[in-house]
């Protein structure tokens, strides 16, 4: 595999050349589907899709790790031997209905009680219920969608490293690359001469 699509082990495209990230269309669908899920697996979907995590990372989460004064949900960062914590912002809206959710639980309770398999699952039929399928069609295709977006949306390069839980910038550089939308807007520009 080239280093045009490789970054630390980190691809946005597989060996056949499919993406591994969903599209803002797909997000959309995706967000759609899990409308029209239980509440819990709802709320799930939408943390995943809202805050770029791991979908174990999403797991750990308890009501001691929702901070709503500042809106925003600690994480718990994964793949580092040192103990880190992140703080990603989520909209209001999300916060609320996570209290709700943590709201008879023990501050250390997990919000979403389920082994990864189970998550896995669940996420994987709300992505068939979008008709989204592929290789991208995961929880590692939304925290994808999660680093492109930051980045095709003007959020500094440092930024996505820190909401993503990154610890070296390398692995963010990834999404730096113009991809879909964004791509196609800059070839506008050259088109036009």
């Amino acid at each position: 595999m080239s280093s045009a699509f490789q970054t630390n082990d980190t691809r946005l495209f597989d060996p056949a050349g499919q993406r591994l990230y969903l599209c803002a269309s797909e997000d959309d669908r995706f967000l759609h589907a899990a409308g029209h899920a239980d509440p819990k697996t709802r709320l799930f979907c939408q943390l995943l899709s809202y805050t770029g995590a791991r979908i174990s990372e999403a797991l750990a989460i308890t009501p001691r790790l929702l901070d709503k004064e500042e809106k925003q949900v600690v994480y718990r960062t994964l793949k580092r031997r040192k103990l880190v914590f992140r703080a990603v912002p989520v909209p209001a809206w999300l916060m609320r209905e996570l209290q709700a959710l943590a709201e008879d639980l023990g501050a250390d309770d997990r919000i979403f009680p389920w082994s990864r398999q189970t998550a896995w699952r669940k996420v994987k039929t709300v992505l068939h219920a979008g008709a989204i399928s592929g290789p991208h069609a995961n929880p590692k295709g939304l925290r994808h969608k999660f680093g492109i977006s930051g980045i095709t949306h003007g959020l500094p390069e440092t930024m996505v490293q820190e909401l993503m839980g990154h610890a070296k910038l390398s692995s963010t550089a990834i999404y730096v690359r113009a991809v879909g939308a964004e791509k196609r807007a800059l070839m506008r520009r050259m088109w036009r001469r």
